[in-house]
């Protein structure tokens, strides 16, 4: 192998991840990252569309990589074990030069290959370190997949390049017994397992995330400002944050989440920004190069030097960041009327009561309505004294409902009794939810 091959990393969260993922990029090649969940279709299609020279493969993995050696009997696999004496020579490589390859939807939600130079890798793992008074030799916990933007770069690098010390968690099962053992200072977290968590603490009257646990870095999806009050209450700053795949993590942080509800911060250092039509698009060092093998995608995610995120945004005259809404998921109404799911989800979302909440379109007697659907917060509808838990929740959606603008007020209301359907980062599926 040598400087600018293309190396697959297959290997499920550990620590020979880790090591996989540096031998690849101080070789000076880059490493295309592969959830451990890729079939082994996929994982022959990846070995020709990203053109690898190699798979550094998990023992526990072997088996989906016959069908890659039955069509390939010359590709090389290596196992994530495997070593040699002799050494191999640092090789220096050039900011614009590739450094990894990470999979995401991207802005039209098809999977894609965003393929991140060593600048921007080095740039988002930077941006990492702003946004918390304490730094450096910080105890992080790694619950998040290291195939994911938000756990390679914020958990992973950002923790060797600030000195820390990184506890990885193999199966998320083991998560609690985990921190027990570490104690971490900082966790970098979803909404949805931010939540998890808060509710095991609360049904169990102490903290499960233990007694040194000072800052959570929550984002990858809407972070409720209910989340912010509860964890203060342990001690704990959980500080919302926005970033893509394509942006190599973060683009901003919110240090004042109290002051600033519902924002997700201030720019970081460094990011050229504007907004065309109500949607942000980026551009500066940590912004992606393209997506790879795909012309067409690229042709529509770029322009003017920009990366169109998909995002529809707006900011206030402090500067602050907030988002609302996704421009692909616009709902037209037949009175012509544009709604954006997101802006409306996020005022029925600072109801206490609701852990969760979707906003889509629906039909009522023949005619086009919004319905919202949600999923009650368990541990709040405990402490509510009222025999008709579903009335009170409607009376409460209801109260927020006569506040928006009438072409905004939601027509039908579904309760849910399960969760919504989730993608692997815990993301609401929406294609796959809101159908009744």
């Amino acid at each position: 192998l040598k400087k600018g091959d293309y190396v697959g990393v297959y290997i499920p969260n550990s620590a020979n991840f880790a090591k996989a993922f540096l031998a690849i990029t101080t070789l000076g090649a880059c490493a295309v990252l592969m959830p451990p969940h890729l079939d082994a279709v996929t994982v022959f299609g990846c070995s020709l569309k990203f053109g690898l020279k190699a798979l550094v493969c998990a023992e526990s993995l072997k088996e989906n990589t016959k069908f890659l050696q039955e069509k390939r009997p010359d590709f090389t696999i290596i196992g994530e074990d495997e070593s040699r004496e002799e050494k191999t020579d640092l090789v220096l490589v050039e900011g614009e030069e590739p450094c990894t390859v990470i999979f995401t939807g991207g802005t039209t939600g098809k999977s894609k290959g965003a393929l991140l130079n060593n600048k921007a890798v080095l740039k988002g793992t930077k941006n990492g370190c702003y946004g918390t008074m304490d730094v450096f030799e910080q105890k992080y916990l790694l619950v998040l997949p290291l195939t994911h933007v938000f756990g390679l770069i914020r958990n992973l690098l950002t923790s060797l390049y600030t000195g820390s010390t990184l506890f990885i968690c193999r199966n998320n099962k083991d998560m609690f017994r985990d921190v027990a053992t570490f104690n971490p200072t900082i966790m970098v977290m979803v909404p949805a397992l931010a939540e998890m968590c808060l509710n095991l603490s609360k049904q169990f009257k102490r903290n499960m995330l233990g007694t040194s646990l000072k800052n959570i870095i929550c984002g990858a999806a809407t972070v409720p400002p209910y989340l912010v009050t509860e964890y203060e209450k342990f001690g704990i700053d959980l500080l919302p944050g926005y970033g893509l795949t394509e942006s190599a993590n973060l683009v901003s942080g919110n240090a004042e989440p109290k002051r600033k509800v519902g924002s997700v911060g201030l720019m970081y250092d460094g990011m050229d920004y504007k907004i065309v039509d109500g949607e942000l698009w980026l551009k500066g060092d940590n912004m992606l190069t393209c997506y790879v093998g795909e012309p067409e995608e690229n042709a529509i995610a770029f322009e003017d030097g920009y990366f169109k995120t998909g995002d529809l945004v707006r900011i206030d005259e402090e500067g602050y960041l907030y988002i609302v809404g996704r421009k692909k998921e616009i709902i037209v109404l037949p009175t012509g009327e544009n709604i954006s799911p997101a802006e409306i989800e996020a005022e029925f979302a600072k109801i206490d009561a609701l852990q969760d909440c979707l906003v889509y379109e629906s039909t009522v007697d023949g005619k086009s309505v919004l319905a919202l659907e949600v999923y009650p917060r368990a541990t709040i509808l405990a402490t509510i004294d009222v025999e008709d838990k579903d009335a009170y929740l409607k009376e409460q959606i209801n109260l927020v409902n006569k506040t928006l603008p009438i072409f905004k007020r939601i027509s039908k209301i579904v309760i849910r009794t399960t969760d919504f359907v989730r993608s692997p980062s815990m993301k609401i599926v929406r294609s796959e939810n809101g159908k009744n």
